[in-house]
């Protein structure tokens, strides 16, 4: 859905085997010179320092329980302010979070300790590609359903919105919320690699967008409006696209403005990206 440039100055030479990285190799630098304003540097080959207390987190309506060490969490500006709160609570640190997924927290929590969440985005050097890590064994499956299982594994059912929706998207807005800017990121370029998606999910994963972002946000909510006009003639025969627009909401003025300003763009022959 994006087009990205990663250009290599890697010179050519013999063949040799693909390498495939982790978007979490890029972040772990990133991660250790944000913890080391919370704690001393971590050695060579280590993830965050784990020595530091270890906080317990109530996630969602149904209480689930997660544990962290604090320097982990201190990487986010939301938890380090409220570890600090904790402080002053006498054997308890104790943070609630009644309104989060515990998927989608589980997915934060992996990225704090590994600069990553599952599936992890690799890059594929010889093609200059990123891919999600199953892409490969997609491919090479013999099921003919296996594209319908990837698509599903792509989303959640998130019981606070009450529809299933994209999973990178809840990700990137509570990646928003958390002060996650690296993790905001990755969300948007992992989910710009999910092919398949059912023309309601990703209707409902855009209400959910606008919902939960700023209206500042020129990043989820323009993926979203670029995608609809991309492929509105599969829209445009969508019942559920009726049903959306004529709930009404910021989302499908928004709309209406790029399609004008995408007419105007074919006019004069000069069409622009709406993702920046």
């Amino acid at each position: 859905m994006f087009k990205r440039s990663f250009a290599s100055k890697d010179r050519v030479g013999k063949a040799k085997k693909i390498s495939k990285r982790s978007f979490r190799d890029y972040a772990k630098e990133r991660l250790r010179a944000q913890l080391n304003a919370h704690a001393s540097p971590p050695s060579a080959n280590a993830s965050p320092k784990l020595t530091s207390s270890i906080i317990t987190l109530v996630v969602g309506k149904d209480q689930r329980l997660f544990a962290a060490h604090e320097d982990v969490l201190s990487l986010s500006p939301f938890f380090a302010d409220a570890c600090r709160d904790q402080f002053f609570q006498a054997n308890s640190k104790r943070i609630a979070l009644p309104d989060e997924e515990p998927e989608i927290f589980s997915a934060v929590l992996e990225y704090l300790y590994k600069g990553d969440y599952t599936p992890r985005l690799l890059h594929d050097k010889k093609r200059n590609t990123w891919v999600l890590e199953d892409t490969t064994e997609l491919s090479l499956s013999p099921k003919l359903d296996a594209a319908r299982d990837k698509a599903e594994s792509a989303t959640i059912y998130h019981h606070s919105f009450g529809e299933r929706i994209l999973r990178d998207t809840a990700v990137y807005c509570t990646a928003d919320k958390f002060g996650l800017d690296e993790l905001k990121r990755l969300a948007l370029r992992k989910q710009g690699l999910q092919t398949g998606i059912e023309v309601a999910t990703i209707l409902h994963s855009a209400r959910y967008a606008y919902e939960n972002t700023p209206e500042t946000d020129s990043r989820l909510r323009a993926h979203y409006l670029a995608l609809i006009i991309r492929s509105r003639k599969t829209f445009k025969r969508s019942g559920t696209m009726q049903m959306e627009m004529e709930k009404g909401g910021a989302l499908w003025f928004d709309l209406f403005v790029a399609l004008a300003n995408f007419c105007d763009d074919l006019e004069s022959g000069q069409v622009r990206t709406l993702i920046t």
